[in-house]
């Protein structure tokens, strides 16, 4: 006889551009879907790259989303026969996504996040690294490095052709225009802090 378990629970998908996590959020989704359970698709209203209503992997795949201009919005959407929330860019929300997160999962909502873990310094990305901490599964994926081909962790950001300075805004909306995924090596940025070995 199977026991009954709690429902509820947060996971998060995480690592840098072209890593793949939107698809693989939408992998999830379309499993579910054939489940035949009640999803609540959201994505961050500042990420109208591809689509206004719909969330898009850079490969093509799109699920039809609402959009959120801050976490307590995600919760005007719920409804009562809801199983499942899944959040895509994760990272551009505020940190109330860590309260609206926890509160849907104590009640029996499943909640899948996307986004990325480090912004384009290399450096733990907005509520991503509370977040984290507080899912009971983390999946992180990496995408391959453009300039030696070992696994990239991180993403670096391009200006006119130039490795973006550390002081530049933190976000800034932009696939392949602006992006390529790097490893730890080959990531760079100008005027990062710094401590050298041996100082």
């Amino acid at each position: 006889m199977y026991q009954q378990y709690q429902k509820g629970w947060i996971e998060i998908i995480v690592g840098c551009m072209f890593a793949g996590k939107t698809e693989e959020l939408i992998r999830r989704i379309k499993v579910l879907q054939y489940a035949k359970q009640n999803i609540l698709v959201i994505k961050a209203a500042i990420d109208n790259r591809y689509s206004n209503d719909e969330i898009a992997s850079h490969s093509g795949y799109r699920v039809k989303s609402i959009n959120a201009s801050c976490a307590r919005d995600i919760l005007k959407y719920v409804k009562k026969d809801t199983d499942v929330v899944a959040v895509d860019e994760a990272q551009f929300f505020d940190k109330d996504l860590i309260l609206v997160c926890e509160s849907l999962a104590d009640n029996g909502i499943r909640v899948i996040l996307a986004g990325l873990d480090r912004d384009f310094r290399g450096e733990p990305f907005g509520v991503i690294p509370e977040l984290l901490t507080r899912a009971e599964f983390v999946t992180k994926l990496s995408a391959v490095c453009v300039k030696c081909g070992a696994p990239a962790t991180r993403t670096q950001r391009i200006i006119n052709g130039e490795p973006a300075d550390y002081n530049d805004p933190i976000i800034l909306v932009g696939a392949a225009d602006h992006y390529e995924p790097r490893c730890r090596h080959c990531h760079q940025v100008k005027n990062k802090p710094e401590i050298k070995l041996g100082e």
